[in-house]
């Protein structure tokens, strides 16, 4: 835990007097690339405060200059901060709805345009989501979402949710699979120590809808993909 709280003060002594500078910068410019260039250089530093390693391999093979739809397995609360950290210009995700409303973090993802989420399972709100994200990529954003929609609680793959292929379906965008480990062993689910060790991420070739007859097919592939850079043990 004191790892956990070291990583705590470094996160704070740095957000909250950028946060006064960069979030009223973005409000009033309307451009948010400040503020998420800031967001991920105290990512990038508080991982390395942490003693966590980021592995990165095939981020070479993400296409430039289109928006992308990046797929990952998700295994820590580590995952998101290492990952967005690290994808190649900037992006958006899928979040809870609860948490647009904390202070100040929660204004940072309205400006950021991440997208809320209703966990209920409704439709409706899940196409608005939808939607919404389809806005995001038209301004040339990418969209990152942990396809099995919570955190595995061994580390092993869980189910799919249907969501980010509906998306990559009406978009035409590409796919990018992403494997993520290492993290599992470096802050459990349920816990909030934190251990040093390698984050491992690992990008794979795009992967196009036009190429599937159905979301369930361009699934499967994902899949696959994703599984493909994990540990075995994992792949469940």
């Amino acid at each position: 835990m004191i790892i956990s709280l070291f990583v705590f003060i470094v996160v704070v002594s740095l957000s909250v007097p950028s946060a006064i500078v960069v979030i009223p910068l973005a409000m009033i410019t309307g451009n948010a690339g400040p503020l998420y260039n800031t967001g991920c250089a105290i990512v990038r530093i508080a991982l390395k405060a942490a003693r966590i390693r980021v592995q990165l391999d095939g981020r070479e093979k993400v296409p430039a200059g289109r928006a992308c739809i990046f797929m990952a397995n998700h295994v820590s609360n580590l995952d998101p901060p290492a990952l967005l950290a690290h994808i190649p210009g900037r992006t958006a995700v899928f979040l809870k709805r609860s948490l647009m409303s904390i202070p100040i973090l929660g204004a940072a993802f309205k400006l950021g345009e991440f997208i809320p989420v209703d966990r209920g399972g409704n439709v409706h709100g899940a196409k608005e989501s939808v939607a919404a994200a389809g806005r995001v990529m038209g301004k040339g954003i990418h969209i990152t979402t942990f396809v099995e929609g919570t955190r595995s609680k061994d580390g092993r793959m869980l189910p799919f949710k249907k969501g980010p292929f509906y998306l990559a379906f009406e978009t035409g965008a590409p796919c990018i699979p992403v494997s993520i480990y290492g993290t599992e062993t470096m802050m459990a689910k349920g816990s909030f120590a934190i251990k040093p060790g390698t984050a491992h991420i690992v990008f794979h070739a795009p992967i196009y809808p036009r190429d599937f007859a159905t979301r369930e097919e361009l699934l499967a592939a994902v899949r696959a993909a994703i599984a493909s850079g994990l540990p075995e043990w994992m792949r469940a």
